[in-house]
């Protein structure tokens, strides 16, 4: 391949040289990883055997495996590939495909393609996030174009034409996004706990089954709370309306889970047939894998789709929508009706019995109080996306 030059969009001062393109083959090692079959008879327990990287080694989070949940005998050394602190493995599905640095010795099987700076052309941590870049997987993409491939291979890895600045730049390169990495660990973290949180309180905030007082409870509330049947709870609407002046809510529009609308609806073609809500009902979802998406909208609107659209009754609404987020809900909406597509049974739910606070006050400070937790929740979301958003520009930027 004829070597070309190019420069980044985006550079650290102090660098003026151009990028050379290289093929990847000509410079690094790429090897597919082995496995001694049956794989079973040489995993071992035994503290002498050879680390056996799988693809559950690799962390969700950061870009280096440093331990492994199996061994393998030395004696199935000679059917595997051998790896080392500091050789790079690349997971070889089209659809996975992230770069990450070994940082203990172990074995690979054929799920990983070795890569080894046999070289000493790139810094490990530039060449990590190098190959993890929009740029690389396009090139992947082409290369497998109109053929039957499904994953990498080290013909596909090896013809891919390859950015190569001088090593302190890399080093630079390496250094400034692996900081933007830690950053976005440091909120996924804490976006993983306070969802964490929200979820203790949900079951602490509730009743057990069979017992007439939630574990934690507001200041000031002290009677026992009322076992309610649900349809006295709430009424369950079914009014039918096309008005395309509506906007018009459907289990694309909810991220599942977080009862939160993943796209603005303004802007929304209208006119389906679905249920007419009001600012304060509940959407509820009741087709699996569904049966998380819950929603408390503040507008008047359609539901379209498998929903239940829930009017509270005798509950304070903001309290109706943690109840049906709560696990003595969820278990049952996750009854089985042996169906293929099993989906929750209002005839199950509406005659179930609740536990519920008489005092709307009450009922009204829960529904307070996990609200606040989501609302921390979305801001930790919002700096997480922002984040991860600013990543994916500089990958386009800082690379030819």
């Amino acid at each position: 391949m004829a070597e070309k030059t190019n420069v980044p969009e985006i550079r650290f001062a102090g660098f003026t040289d151009p990028w050379e393109q290289r093929k990847f083959s000509d410079l690094v090692l790429i090897e597919r990883g082995g496995s001694p079959r049956p794989i079973d008879t040489y995993i071992t327990e035994d503290p002498a055997g050879l680390n056996w990287v799988k693809i559950g080694d690799a962390p969700s989070m950061g870009r280096y495996i440093t331990s492994t949940s199996e061994k393998i005998k030395p004696e199935g050394l000679s059917k595997t590939r051998q790896v080392y602190p500091g050789d790079l493995v690349l997971s070889n599905s089209m659809s996975f495909g992230r770069p990450y640095i070994m940082a203990v010795e172990g074995c690979i099987h054929d799920g990983w393609l070795l890569i080894r700076d046999t070289q000493s052309q790139f810094d490990p941590v530039f060449l990590c996030h190098m190959l993890g870049t929009p740029q690389m997987l396009d090139q992947y993409r082409k290369f497998a174009s109109g053929s039957t491939v499904n994953n990498l291979n080290k013909e596909l890895v090896g013809n891919a034409a390859v950015p190569v600045p001088n090593r302190s730049e890399q080093a630079e390169i390496g250094k400034y996004l692996d900081g933007l990495d830690n950053l976005i660990t440091l909120h996924q973290r804490k976006y993983d706990k306070l969802c964490a949180v929200k979820k203790s309180m949900l079951d602490k905030m509730f009743p057990k089954p069979g017992e007439t007082e939630p574990e934690i409870r507001f200041a000031g509330f002290t009677d026992p709370w009322e076992q309610r049947k649900f349809s006295d709870l709430t009424d369950r609407i079914s009014i039918q309306s096309s008005d395309s002046d509506l906007p018009q809510v459907e289990y694309e529009d909810i991220i599942p889970g977080e009862g939160t609308l993943n796209k603005e609806l303004r802007d929304k073609e209208g006119g389906k047939t679905g249920i007419k809500f009001f600012a304060g009902d509940v959407l509820y979802g009741k087709l699996r894998p569904y049966l998380m998406n819950y929603l408390y909208p503040q507008f008047n609107g359609v539901a379209v789709g498998d929903f239940w659209v829930l009017r509270a009754a005798e509950c304070d609404s903001s309290f109706l929508y943690r109840l049906v987020q709560t696990g003595s809900f969820q278990r049952l909406a996750n009854v089985s009706s042996g169906s293929k597509m099993p989906r929750a049974d209002w005839n199950l739910i509406s005659q179930s019995f609740f536990a519920v606070p008489a005092n709307h006050a009450e009922q009204k400070a829960i529904a307070k109080n996990l609200a606040d937790l989501d609302n921390l929740i979305t801001l930790h979301q919002r700096k997480l996306n922002l984040l991860k958003n600013t990543k994916k520009s500089l990958l386009d930027r800082m690379f030819v």
